[in-house]
């Protein structure tokens, strides 16, 4: 019998297929390499430009090629142009990029006859400023007169130089001004639309009146120029009531020395009272 424990294993070769080494493709090799190499170096070529475009414009913005040469300022017209060049600080030379648009408008805004100031760049050396100037409608007295712009607001101070030919508004004074700020602005709007609506008149218009009274009741009143007639208007409505007063303004007119009040919070009426203590004049 075989003894199989004593027998040595014996090793099975296995039959596997010899690969034949293929030679290496050297030139797609380095046709690889060189794309590399080309992208790379375009790469580099862009870095480079870039930079030397960076330095080139830094060079530009610091040297006098962005001085401002020039300021214009629009929409003039009590303000001179050497006052808002002066409050605005720019100077020649001065690099146009290094200038705070925003901040010099605001500075522009201090004088009291500038409402609105916009400031822009105009390249490469020049500085358009255009402003909106106020608007005087009425004077009002707060211990001292001072200028009722067209949205109510009070901007100015009237000085030697300053007309007083408009309207005088009374009724508010400064304490009350300062106790009800927002009362006294709505309450200021309402008095500048009705002498925005005077304005466009010409049988009653701005020149037939000398003051107008703001009442927190009794709303606004206006007092004729020719013997200072109140002519009660409210707070509303006003083009309906000048309309009904115009109708009868011509014969009215010649009687107002002998007039007490007009009222035209009625509706579809003006009532006109007489005061019997004041007679007319024969001549």
């Amino acid at each position: 019998m075989r003894d199989f424990k004593s027998q040595k294993p014996v090793k099975v070769k296995v039959n596997r297929r010899k690969r034949q080494k293929e030679p290496r493709d050297w030139s797609r090799f380095f046709q690889r390499v060189l794309g590399v190499g080309v992208v790379l170096g375009k790469l580099a070529l862009v870095i480079l430009l870039l930079g030397g475009a960076g330095l080139a414009a830094r060079q530009i913005f610091h040297s006098g090629y962005f001085g401002v040469a020039k300021v214009r300022v629009e929409n003039l017209g009590r303000v001179s142009e050497e006052e808002i060049v002066a409050l605005s600080d720019i100077r020649p030379g001065m690099n146009i990029f290094d200038l705070e648009l925003e901040m010099i408008g605001r500075k522009i805004e201090e004088n009291p006859w500038i409402a609105t100031a916009r400031v822009e760049r105009v390249l490469p050396r020049e500085v358009v400023i255009s402003v909106r100037e106020r608007v005087p409608k009425a004077v009002i007295n707060l211990g001292y007169l001072y200028y009722l712009d067209a949205s109510g607001e009070i901007f100015k101070v009237l000085g030697p130089e300053d007309s007083i030919d408009y309207p005088v508004v009374t009724g508010i004074d400064r304490r009350t001004l300062l106790e009800n700020p927002g009362d006294c602005r709505k309450q200021l709007k309402e008095a500048v639309l009705l002498l925005d609506e005077l304005a466009g008149r010409r049988i009653f218009s701005l020149d037939d009146i000398s003051e107008l009274n703001i009442d927190p009741t009794d709303g606004l009143t206006l007092y004729t120029f020719s013997g200072g007639i109140p002519v009660r208007m409210g707070y509303s409505s006003f083009s309906s009531k000048l309309d009904r007063l115009e109708r009868i303004y011509p014969e009215l007119e010649p009687r107002l020395p002998a007039l007490k009040y007009i009222d035209l919070n009625v509706a579809d009426r003006v009532i006109v009272k007489v005061d019997s203590r004041r007679t007319i004049g024969n001549g």
